[in-house]
């Protein structure tokens, strides 16, 4: 399988992950790696209910990720796009060894103690932090809502 897009998106599965990413890229599966969401079946369907049919999705934990993402990104078949809700949980897939060579940042509001980065981006300190960590150790991180937008590196950014 191959991993066509690792994303972080406060919204996880939305309108603008399918049409907008899924889509264009033919990807067939969403991962969803959030160690609450995935022991919460009925959660899960409700972000099932607005898949097309050709488009299935797991939800993971970070361990149960760590542990089968690697194996099946060596396996033939498929593609998926791999989806975190916040920058710390893309941060222990890396370090649980997944091999990411880039994260894209989709989404991430304003709440109190972030710093607006860009319209669709807003961070606080450690997520800050967690962003140099990644690219520190290989991963290029760039924010991007959507495809036809142009990538903009975050640690370009004074990130």
């Amino acid at each position: 399988m191959s991993v066509l897009l690792f994303r972080v998106d406060e919204r996880l599965i939305h309108g603008q992950v399918v049409v907008g990413w899924a889509r264009p890229l033919d990807a067939d599966r969403i991962v969803v790696v959030d160690d609450e969401l995935a022991d919460q079946p009925v959660e899960q369907e409700i972000y099932r209910t607005g898949l097309p049919d050709e488009l299935d999705a797991d939800f993971w934990s970070v361990s149960t990720a760590a542990e089968r993402l690697p194996e099946l990104m060596e396996s033939e078949g498929g593609s998926a796009i791999v989806l975190t809700e916040d920058v710390e949980t893309m941060w222990r897939l890396a370090v649980e060894g997944v091999p990411i060579g880039e994260v894209n940042i989709g989404g991430i509001h304003a709440s109190e103690g972030r710093r607006r980065v860009l319209p669709y981006v807003c961070l606080d300190a450690e997520e800050a932090q967690r962003i140099r960590d990644l690219e520190a150790a290989g991963v290029r991180v760039h924010a991007r809502d959507v495809p036809g937008a142009a990538p903009v590196r975050l640690i370009e950014s004074g990130v």
